[in-house]
């Protein structure tokens, strides 16, 4: 029989998460059922419960960066054993036969992966995330967590983590790159730590210098605001790669600018509205303008055995299921170092 757990739903795109309960299936032969931690929030959680995606199936429960414990395996489950410190990120399934899956890039799908929350799994039933108590994936969507990482901040490594880490690997961030960070928020500040991390020489480019020590201590080489006139012509042509981490609409041809030639800006954040680029923006110097989601399985654990390895976590604020709402303001706010991190016990 399906299992009843406990878990925080949104019912519409304007009333506040409250308690509900949803039902987890049986553990299939290549099933693992997690007991879930900790479940981070990311702003991609606070876009679906508001309907501002598109429509949503509600009601809803969100959140897909869960880490926890094995409880239960299937009897043919090779990967995995009860006790294990695992994670689940932004999705749960894929078709596994396209040339991309088969490449270990389970993220671009052809037919589209089954995201975490808000998809629709083989069974036919709508997927529910990690705002409860328990979750049942296939053992090829579950991530080992490093001993040398705790869960709670563990947690958000599992989408802020691997959304920067994916970008940097493929455009070869490394010693002799320069790359900057735009905005040193929830993405920004693993990508700086990741950057830092892999040899680059890493800016921060904010509107403001407020978060410039912070920034430093994190692995900056320099940071800069950009409301300042005379940053875009100091750094013209400075840059191999830039990291575009925030939601908000920006003048795209004047960070373009700061990139040399056969520079690449990658969005990763996700603005509300459609930005406009000029070509001759990317002309005069060959530039490439591009955009990267999230890591396949495979990726994703080689980025936190390197997070283990070089001890890159979340900055994170743990709060318990009643805060959440609170805290769906408080991330609008920006007023968050830098991640909300949700203790499931708190479900009891």
């Amino acid at each position: 029989m399906p299992t009843t757990v406990k878990a925080y739903a949104a019912t519409s795109a304007t009333d506040p998460l409250t308690p509900t309960t949803i039902e987890r299936r049986d553990v299939g032969p290549h099933d693992v059922r997690i007991d879930i931690r900790y479940a981070g929030i990311c702003h991609s959680d606070i876009h679906t419960a508001r309907g501002e995606w598109g429509a949503t199936n509600y009601p809803i429960v969100v959140g897909h960066e869960i880490a926890g414990v094995v409880a239960e395996v299937g009897a043919e489950v090779t990967k995995f054993a009860v006790g294990d410190r695992v994670g689940v990120g932004c999705m749960v399934d894929s078709c596994g036969e396209c040339q991309y899956c088969r490449r270990g890039d389970e993220q671009y799908c052809v037919q589209g992966n089954i995201q975490t929350y808000g998809g629709v799994g083989k069974d036919g039933v709508p997927t529910q995330g990690g705002y409860s108590q328990a979750i049942v994936v296939t053992e090829d969507f579950v991530l080992r967590i490093p001993d040398g990482l705790e869960l709670d901040v563990a947690a958000p490594l599992l989408c802020a983590g691997i959304t920067l880490y994916s970008p940097l690997r493929h455009w070869g961030a490394g010693p002799g790159k320069r790359v900057a960070v735009v905005g040193l928020g929830g993405l920004g500040h693993m990508g700086v730590q990741l950057a830092h991390a892999l040899g680059a020489e890493v800016t921060v480019l904010s509107q403001s210098l407020k978060k410039q020590e912070e920034g430093l201590r994190l692995g900056a080489d320099s940071y800069f605001a950009t409301s300042d006139p005379d940053t875009f012509t100091r750094l013209a042509a400075s840059f191999d790669l830039i990291l575009n981490t925030v939601s908000a609409s920006i003048d795209v041809d004047a960070y373009l600018s700061l990139l040399a030639v056969d520079g690449t800006m990658v969005n990763v954040g996700a603005p509300e509205h459609p930005q406009s680029v000029h070509a001759f923006s990317l002309l005069t110097r060959r530039l490439s303008f591009a955009g990267s989601t999230i890591g396949g399985i495979r990726e994703t654990q080689e980025m936190l055995d390197f997070c283990a390895e070089h001890g890159i976590t979340a900055l994170i604020e743990t709060i318990g299921v009643q805060q959440v709402n609170e805290a769906y303001e408080r991330v609008l706010a920006s007023d968050v170092r830098y991640r909300f991190v949700i203790d499931t016990a708190t479900l009891d």
